[in-house]
């Protein structure tokens, strides 16, 4: 049956991968809860601290295109198929999402994403807002709400979802997250079969303590834009 009214996800060849086994949340009853305090304190006292500099970029982004929005929101899929309302700061032209079509023969990275070095929609102060990952800011916002959390799968497109087989569904059996291990290990630079593989691994191993270490990592990898466009 499909999700929430998305289309059902092939399932894959004989053979082609085992299914994945999670261990179940009533052996650690502690590690949910727990994770959803450290999201929500952290996120709150982010978006105080980081206030200033949401107002320095708003001006910013509105003075390089005063016709666009200062905030860009976009239909994701999170947990068990559920679409949400995710939130960025604008990177790309008003109307970026009408001139994808165009650009599809392009995309440079396999699987079901869509990623171009040189994508001609992105604008100059864009550029550094995802060179530095500082566009994805406003998604604290998105944890608050339990919409995501810190730390998890990148949530999917609609359209990305609809490529799925059913062993590439099991990463929609967690809440995603702002950062997890793709984000950590080359970003851009990892194909589609490989974040899959290090999302899965996430969802076997994750912890309190491996939380806290990919959170650490991450902010050592916005200070450099290797894999980021």
């Amino acid at each position: 049956m499909a999700m929430n009214g998305w289309k059902k996800a092939a399932n894959p060849e004989p053979g082609y991968k085992k299914e994945l086994r999670f261990r179940t949340d009533s052996r650690h009853g502690w590690y949910l809860p727990a994770k959803r305090l450290m999201d929500v304190g952290c996120s709150v006292m982010g978006l105080i601290f980081l206030a200033p500099l949401f107002v320095l970029l708003a001006i910013l982004i509105k003075l390089e295109d005063p016709k666009g929005s200062v905030f860009f929101s976009q239909e994701r899929i999170g947990k068990d198929g559920k679409p949400f309302r995710m939130y960025k700061f604008r990177s790309m032209v008003a109307g970026a999402e009408q001139l994808l079509p165009e650009l599809l023969q392009q995309n440079e990275v396999s699987g079901a994403m869509f990623k171009m070095k040189a994508d001609p929609r992105i604008t100059r102060v864009g550029r550094f807002l995802r060179k530095t990952s500082i566009d994805e800011l406003p998604q604290l916002w998105n944890v608050i709400k339990g919409d995501m959390s810190l730390v998890g799968p990148r949530p999917p497109l609609p359209r990305e979802v609809e490529l799925y087989s059913a062993y590439d569904m099991q990463r929609l059996q967690v809440t995603p997250g702002c950062t997890g291990l793709w984000q950590i290990s080359g970003r851009n630079d990892v194909g589609f079969e490989q974040m899959v593989e290090l999302d899965l691994q996430y969802i076997r191993e994750r912890s309190i303590r491996k939380d806290l270490q990919i959170i650490v990592k991450t902010v050592a990898v916005l200070f450099h834009s290797k894999g980021a466009y």
